[in-house]
């Protein structure tokens, strides 16, 4: 939608007249249903004036169209300034301009340290003052090139007129520096290749960028057909996505992930024909498919001629997701639109999307936090209004944060809300950890999370898990196993503090001898980066995912003591957050936040302990709990119970 649009001409008055703040004001009231506070309206008044100081020269006709606050349909996102009109043989054009008011920018940290470990490595940000202090975000060409991308893919007029776009960036406070800029360095030189960059010395240069496009007016006609478009996928983008699926093992339907995927697509479906809401609500445990079903969900519905968004609260799964779909020259910039955060939809109107795919639904929140600011009303509630039907996978085992929010009962309380009709299936069949539902209920037993099963033992179950004595012993054992597939990582409770973010020299776990850093803030994909095999991940950046082997190190917040496996949450690391909320009705004794911290805890140690689809290896701080969970691999020991070898330790 746009919310300001004139001819050059008309810009350029309104500026001379100081109008033009008030207009888009006016616009974006009644258009979007938005009030503007004073930074943004100051922004406009700034960047306004040097977009007319740009559009001043001559030769960019005085009717080429002009346009103002583009919100891209289906999307939180607007476009700054768009220039449109025709080539020299009538095509039509457009320019897509990213207006920053930045004039300092950094480096995000660790940028030098993660391409050594991985040269490989997207990097698509930079640091720079927004607010109080230096804040992470997208490198200005990227997000312009996002935004072309985005409306390339789904405007079906810029796809078949077709509309020719292009995408620059504009820092018009921004000064180059001499030497390494951050903005301009080496690892960025695709970005800047898809959107050049100018800064407040380049007048001259972005004008020559708009006369090679814009070489006669267009009365503005070439806003109107990309704001009057329908929006659906393009062919492009769904011959891409299912030549990514073909040949990929890893996200070949098995037995009933196959049944429930025709049952979920013929419910979409349905509701994309007769515009009745659906919910469905799948359920299953680690490693039983739950992510395959929903990749190739998105896939098949894109194929479909639906809107569709693959949804979790956690970045982690759609980062490494994102990055195993990129084949060949299609780039993240044309995948990322198809995932999306759990709090994009505070804002999206009824219906926006035919079919959103939530994956970990547990990990769903009650409401949104960006940053210091909560948001929205409810994320269940959002997700079925923003969407015609919607798929919930669940697993409540695996509710790892107070602010888990996410459980069947919930959600079928807001699917009667809205009147949805809803289906359940199941995933049952373990597919991680060897094919093995056994290793599951055994791990319950042992962890205390359910009550002692079939498998009090490991006996005769096919999977492979050690406890070793020694923390540089499990560094090893992972590390050999990644060397086959580059699919082995280690992993720990949080029960170490995160100095290496502030210090990128910091040790963080330090045990004995062995020390190592927790995952690199900048490294989003973890789970896959060759070099994240030298950093320990948690559970914020695994769950989700699965890996060959996991070596797991237990802290001092789970241990054996009087018989029995229990919790400390005085142990963990007090930049933990996933226990916020709990801790203060807990030190005054709540029964009910003991109880909740107790299987947080628990969870969290089930979650880690089952990444791995061939095996699991574990260092416990605690000796008494590796004692325990030797006798409880191969038997109980014939000459001594578990409970006096692991008091030995004592």
């Amino acid at each position: 939608m746009l919310v300001y649009s004139g001819d050059k001409a008309q810009f350029l008055e309104d500026v001379a007249t100081n109008e033009i703040d008030r207009k888009i004001e006016e616009m974006m009231a009644l258009k979007l249903k938005k009030r503007v506070g004073e930074r943004e309206h100051a922004s406009w008044m700034n960047s306004m004036q040097y977009m007319q100081n740009i559009l001043m020269d001559s030769e960019i006709p005085s009717d080429c169209g002009v346009a103002i606050e583009f919100n891209i349909p289906n999307t939180a996102k607007r476009v700054d300034f768009i220039i449109s009109g025709l080539g020299e043989s009538d095509d039509r054009n457009a320019i897509i301009v990213e207006l920053k008011q930045w004039s300092q920018v950094e480096s995000i940290p660790s940028v030098e340290q993660l391409l050594r470990y991985n040269p490989e490595a997207e990097v698509i940000n930079v640091q720079t003052i927004l607010g109080r202090g230096l804040v992470e975000t997208a490198h200005p060409s990227y997000q312009a090139t996002s935004y072309r991308t985005l409306i390339s893919d789904y405007n079906v007029n810029v796809q078949e007129l077709p509309i020719r776009l292009n995408s620059c960036a504009y820092l018009h406070n921004y000064r180059k520096r001499a030497g390494k800029d951050p903005l301009f360095m080496p690892y960025f030189d695709e970005v800047l290749k898809e959107s050049p960059l100018f800064v407040r010395d380049d007048v001259r240069k972005l004008q020559a960028f708009i006369k090679r496009y814009i070489k006669k007016g267009d009365s503005k006609n070439t806003l109107y057909y990309i704001d009057d478009s329908e929006i659906k996928p393009s062919k492009s983008l769904q011959d891409s996505l299912s030549a990514m699926l073909k040949g990929k093992r890893e996200f070949t339907l098995i037995d009933e992930q196959k049944v429930v995927y025709e049952k979920i697509l013929a419910m979409s479906r349905r509701s994309q024909k007769d515009g009745r809401k659906r919910v469905f609500i799948v359920e299953g445990g680690p490693g039983t498919g739950k992510t395959v079903v929903a990749i190739n969900l998105l896939v098949e519905l894109t194929r479909g001629d639906q809107l569709v968004a693959y949804v979790t609260k956690n970045s982690a799964p759609r980062n490494v997701f994102e990055a195993k779909l990129k084949e060949g020259a299609f780039k993240r910039k044309n995948i990322s639109a198809l995932f999306k955060s759990s709090s994009a939809f505070i804002d999206a109107d009824e219906n926006d999307f035919d079919t959103l795919i939530v994956d970990e639904a547990h990990r769903l929140n009650e409401r949104s936090q960006l940053g210091p600011r909560v948001m929205g009303e409810n994320q269940i509630k959002e997700l079925i209004a923003a969407s015609k039907s919607v798929v919930f996978f669940l697993d409540e085992d695996q509710r790892v944060t107070a602010k888990d929010y996410g459980d069947r009962k919930t959600i079928k309380r807001w699917a009667e809300y809205f009147g949805a009709e809803v289906s359940e299936g199941a995933l049952l069949s373990q597919f991680r950890c060897s094919g093995s539902d056994g290793y599951l209920a055994w791990l319950d037993g042992v962890l205390g999370i359910h009550d002692e099963t079939a498998h009090p033992t490991l006996d005769g179950i096919p999977y492979d898990f050690k406890v070793v004595d020694d923390p540089l012993v499990l560094k090893t054992l992972i590390e050999e196993k990644n060397r086959e597939d580059n699919k082995s990582r280690l992993v720990a409770g949080y029960c170490w503090e995160w100095a290496s973010k502030k210090d990128k020299e910091a040790d963080d776990i330090v045990i004995g001898d062995f020390s190592m850093q927790w995952n690199l803030a900048s490294d989003t994909t973890y789970a896959i980066s060759e070099g994240s095999i030298n950093q320990v991940g948690c559970i914020h950046t695994t769950q989700g995912l699965e890996f060959s082997y996991v070596g797991v190190i237990i802290g001092d917040d789970l241990r054996f003591e009087g018989g029995r496996v229990i919790t400390d949450y005085t142990r963990r690391a007090k930049s933990d957050k996933s226990l916020h909320g709990l801790i203060g009705p807990a030190k005054k004794g709540s029964v009910e936040a003991l109880a909740d911290i107790d299987l947080i805890i628990r969870n969290t140690y089930r979650t880690l302990m089952s990444r791995g689809m061939k095996g699991c290896y574990v260092y416990c701080t605690d000796g008494p709990l590796a004692s325990f969970l030797k006798s409880r691999i191969e038997g109980y020991q014939a000459d001594v119970t578990y409970m006096e070898a692991a008091e030995e330790e004592l």
